[in-house]
């Protein structure tokens, strides 16, 4: 909440600044800035009605789009600002009347294209609404609360700023040419839209070249899910051999606890293994869970960054038998619950016996170990558990004349132990346990030597057994000697002529320690078995992508054994495929709305062409960055569509207005007939004339953005790579507006005007009323 009242601040500081400078007008700055809190506050208001709660991603989609915010109040402000001055410049003095009618045709003027440019960046997040899974959960708060701001902009415009424009519009206006800063911007302007004209062929190629020239860096750039979000802690995650015992993995626990706490950036470390009393845990003893709290960042050694640190930790702690697993708490859990993989990436081996899919697995990690960038490697071992295997002899039971179930009864509360009772302290609860101590419930000779009661025939009734744990020697406490060649112990109580008899276990069943899995796993009603991975020093697409290959090429599946690549990159592959079905169709939806903005369809694909030109700016930056493509990228490249869509729009009503004054101008009868020159002239004019506008909108978007890039601290690593897309294709989409529209546009007047169809544009209805 502190980072989103900064960015408020911020923004309408600098937004104020900008509209002062360009307008030289303080009434104006009131009129803009008012936008920001209420459109922030409607947000919040449609957040409490929604559930959703403020998080990184919910107020991340109010950071980015604070930029936007004010683009439609500047559009108003400025245009009623620039027919103010006009009206100012030819009358001398302005009424309370003429103000208020002027402010109302300017609202007229761009009102409905800046309403349509609004919903069109509204429409164009639809994909992201739309995504499922993780990537569903991670950003629909963040487009929700977009769409919430934005659509608190767009019913500011169209209501509260028009009647601000005819309350607040008094004073001296000047014109474009009076101030300094537009003056200068005009100049440098000018001679360029006049050079693109009279070249207009040679501007459009070099255009279409730095399009292609994308082509390759976009297929050379990689990809991933998700950009690594620093949750400030790691997780470590060691496995140990299966056949390992609690005790010995409990000591190796501790010496890695001990060497990660003398590393002078952890803070903390708390280690856990085995499973949590749930069946939502099936954690083996075999794996270790150490999660590491770190200081800040600010007390770590100079230049030591969090991969120096893992690598650092790792070499540390290179335990013979023993394989390291690195990761963050937060993403191992969202990779266990949604995959079952632990680990970033994951590759599922299923089939039908255990012993070959644990072959499978050791030979596939062998595999993947020579392809560049895969790190933390571990098969998962199906076999190689060890178990203690009683087998009664039912024969030998039946021969003492013993029930099977006391036999199994002995061997429950011996080795398992049963609960007797429970101590109530309080609110707590507290069962009373009873078994033999550890060192008897691990010593196989010990077990063999369990005595069971043998009730013989007597006059008395039988006593309770008194048998202990058996000492050395075959001893059992309470004076009882146990018998290691199976003859029969009696014993006399009180002089009754009763007799109990007692006959090690080794005699009534079969012990040993034998072979076996660990944990069964399955899926999809197959057996599985996973190779668990992580990818360090390249993209996770370019990794898959070879890592397929080589196993594909190098691993031999017998019959009915399947592979399947699962973790982040299920998902990646996932959104993917959503996104390609949702694209195409948004930019339908795009399109419709524009020809309802423009009334022409021409017109509407000029201001399409926007979005392709967007996408230059877009992948230079985050070439240039080192950012792979990923969800959050496209979620910024789907943010920039409408805003370029908006800058197009902008642009074609101003060069309408230009041409339509003209036109108008001779249907009233007050000048000649329309030609080429004036084709020409109109086009300079909405290029030029209205370049302050398209320069104040696109300045507050990027001066919006920009202190993303150089933000730091939690979310700063998953909002710079959304941030980035849109800085750099608002700055190509920008030239390409300023440029290849206007010739796009001279194009297709001369085209019309040659075949004799040139007319007022179907926009200009409030011309046609005045």
């Amino acid at each position: 909440m502190g980072t989103l009242k900064r960015a408020l601040i911020e923004e309408a500081v600098v937004v104020g600044l900008m509209v002062l400078i360009f307008l030289l007008h303080v009434r104006s700055v009131i009129r803009v800035i008012i936008e920001i809190p209420v459109a922030v506050l409607m947000a919040f208001i449609c957040m409490k009605y929604f559930g959703i709660t403020s998080n990184i991603m919910s107020l991340g989609g109010i950071a980015i789009a604070i930029g936007v915010i004010v683009d439609a109040s500047i559009v108003l402000v400025e245009n009623a600002y620039r027919n103010v001055a006009r009206a100012q410049a030819e009358k001398g003095e302005l009424t309370q009347k003429d103000f208020v009618e002027i402010s109302i045709v300017s609202a007229k003027q761009v009102g409905p294209a800046i309403f349509y440019s609004v919903a069109i960046m509204v429409v164009s997040f639809l994909p992201v609404f739309l995504l499922e899974g993780q990537e569903g959960k991670l950003f629909r708060p963040l487009a929700f609360t977009k769409t919430f701001v934005l659509a608190g902009s767009a019913i500011i415009a169209i209501t509260l700023v028009p009647m601000l424009m005819t309350m607040l519009t008094r004073g001296k206006f000047r014109s474009e040419n009076q101030n300094p800063i537009t003056r200068f911007l005009n100049w440098l302007y000018a001679p360029v839209i006049r050079w693109v004209l009279a070249h207009r062929k040679f501007t459009i190629a070099l255009n279409i070249v730095a399009l292609l020239i994308t082509i390759p860096m976009m297929l050379r750039m990689g990809s991933e899910f998700m950009p690594p979000l620093d949750e400030g802690s790691l997780l470590f995650m060691p496995v140990t051999l299966p056949s390992a015992s609690i005790t010995e993995v409990n000591r190796i626990m501790q010496v890695q606890d001990a060497i990660i706490k003398s590393v002078p950036e952890v803070e903390q470390v708390l280690g856990k293994l085995g499973k949590a009393e749930t069946s939502t845990d099936p954690a083996p003893v075999s794996m270790i869970e150490s999660i590491i709290l770190l200081k800040p960042k600010d007390q770590w050694r100079p230049g030591v960054t969090k991969n120096d640190l893992i690598a650092e930790l790792d070499a540390k702690l290179q335990i013979p038998g023993v394989r390291n697993g690195w990761t963050q708490p937060i993403i191992n859990r969202i990779n266990m619950l949604s995959t079952g993989v632990r680990t970033d990436l994951g590759v599922k081996i299923f089939g039908a016996n255990l012993d070959t899919l644990e072959h499978l697995a050791i030979a596939s990690e062998r595999i993947l170990r020579t392809v560049p960038g895969a790190a933390d490697l571990y098969a998962e071992r199906t076999q190689g558990g060890l178990f203690l295997d009683i087998k009664i002899d039912r024969e030998a039971v039946a021969r003492y004349g013993i029930n099977i179930g006391d036999v199994q009864d002995l061997i429950e509360t011996a080795v398992g132990g049963e609960n007797l009772g429970v101590v109530i302290a309080g609110r707590e609860r507290f069962p009373i346990r009873v078994r033999y101590e550890r060192e008897w419930r691990d010593n196989i000779a010990a077990l063999k030597n369990l005595l069971v009661p043998v009730n013989g025939m007597g006059n008395a009734p039988p006593m309770a057994a008194t048998g202990g744990p058996p000492a050395e020697g075959g001893e059992m406490s309470g004076g009882v000697a146990g018998s290691q060649n199976g003859e029969l112990a009696s014993s006399q109580a009180n002089g009754a002529a009763f007799s109990r008899t007692y006959i090690p276990l080794s005699q009534l069943a079969k012990i040993e320690i034998a072979p076996g899995p660990p944990m069964i796993s399955s899926e999809n009603a197959q057996l599985r078995s996973i190779i668990f991975l992580n990818v360090r020093g390249r993209d996770m697409g370019s990794f898959v992508e070879e890592a397929k290959q080589v196993l594909q090429r190098e691993l031999r599946l017998p019959q009915g054994y399947t592979v399947q690549w699962s973790g982040q990159w299920e998902n990646q592959i996932r959104a993917k495929a959503r996104l390609q079905i949702m694209m195409p169709i948004v930019f339908l939806v795009i399109f419709v709305m524009l020809y309802f903005t423009t009334k022409d369809f021409t017109e509407a694909f000029v201001v399409m062409l926007s979005v392709p030109f967007a996408l230059i700016g877009g992948v230079y930056l985050i070439y240039f960055l080192g950012y792979n493509f990923s969800v959050a990228v496209w979620v910024g490249f789907i943010a920039l569509y409408g805003l370029a869509v908006e800058t197009g729009v902008v642009m074609v009503v101003y060069l309408h207005e230009a041409l339509d004054r003209k036109l108008h101008a001779h249907a009233l009868g007050q000048r000649g007939p329309i030609g080429m020159q004036d084709i020409y002239e109109a086009t300079i004019e909405g290029s030029v004339m209205r370049l302050r506008p398209k320069i104040m909108t696109v300045g507050t978007s990027l001066i919006g953005l920009i202190p993303i890039m150089w933000s730091h601290g939690v979310g700063a690593d998953v909002m710079q790579p959304l941030a980035a897309p849109m800085i750099g294709g608002l700055i190509t989409s920008t030239i390409h507006v300023l440029i290849v529209t206007p010739v796009l546009f001279s194009y297709m007047k001369e085209y019309a005007f040659k075949k004799g169809t040139l007319e007022i544009s179907k926009m200009a209805s409030w011309m046609k009323e005045g």
